[in-house]
């Protein structure tokens, strides 16, 4: 049985991110937004699929591309931690390629993980490390997300970076109403406090 892969950079939470105030659940929006698994949903989760998807296990080098920590919480509509929910993401690598048998494997980044899975903890917080998302033919920047809560139906959704030039003609994302689409963006920000030259990108998860 494969081990459940430890949260990472635990210790860099900010207690805004793991702290809800007392008039939380008035405040939260709508649940995130279900949007499709697409061709390249990971086929292979065996060896090295931790949180940490810059650095592979036996290659020298890491990923190429800006690091970026994602970070946030997995809560319910009114606002309650959904501990023990798995949430995985993927992703292409710098090159616009993913970890995948269909995609183009010789143009693959071999030091980019691809994807990574986590279980989330009593407080809901999950975080990866990873690179800011990148064009591939026919798409705007995004990450997979999918997360399988107990008792509750699977989610598969896709966070997008606020401000791309992608966003305006991607037919994802334009099938999101505003609000929706709210939900589901990103707003990187630089984080030289958590690593040099790294990004930052918080987006809570909210399962209806």
């Amino acid at each position: 049985m494969q081990t459940t892969p430890r949260l990472i950079g635990r210790r860099h939470l900010s207690a805004a991110l793991l702290a809800l105030p007392a008039c939380a659940a008035a405040q939260l929006p709508g649940a995130t937004p279900r949007q499709t698994t697409g061709p390249f949903y990971p086929t292979d989760w065996s060896g090295d699929a931790d949180t940490d998807l810059v650095r592979m296990t036996g290659e020298a080098a890491q990923a190429q591309g800006v690091v970026t920590h994602l970070r946030g919480r997995l809560l319910a509509l009114d606002g309650t931690p959904l501990a023990g929910a798995r949430i995985e993401i993927w992703q292409c690598d710098a090159r616009g390629v993913y970890r995948h048998p269909r995609d183009r494997a010789a143009l693959r980044d071999p030091g980019f993980q691809g994807r990574g899975r986590m279980v989330v903890g009593p407080d809901g917080g999950f975080a990866f490390r990873t690179i800011r998302p990148v064009t591939y033919p026919g798409r705007t920047p995004h990450i997979h997300v999918l997360v399988d809560a107990p008792g509750r139906p699977e989610l598969v959704t896709q966070l997008y970076v606020e401000g791309e030039p992608g966003n305006a003609s991607d037919v994802l994302f334009n099938r999101l109403a505003p609000a929706a689409r709210e939900m589901v963006l990103l707003r990187p920000q630089p984080a030289e406090r958590i690593e040099p030259g790294a990004l930052l990108a918080e987006r809570n998860i909210i399962l209806g």
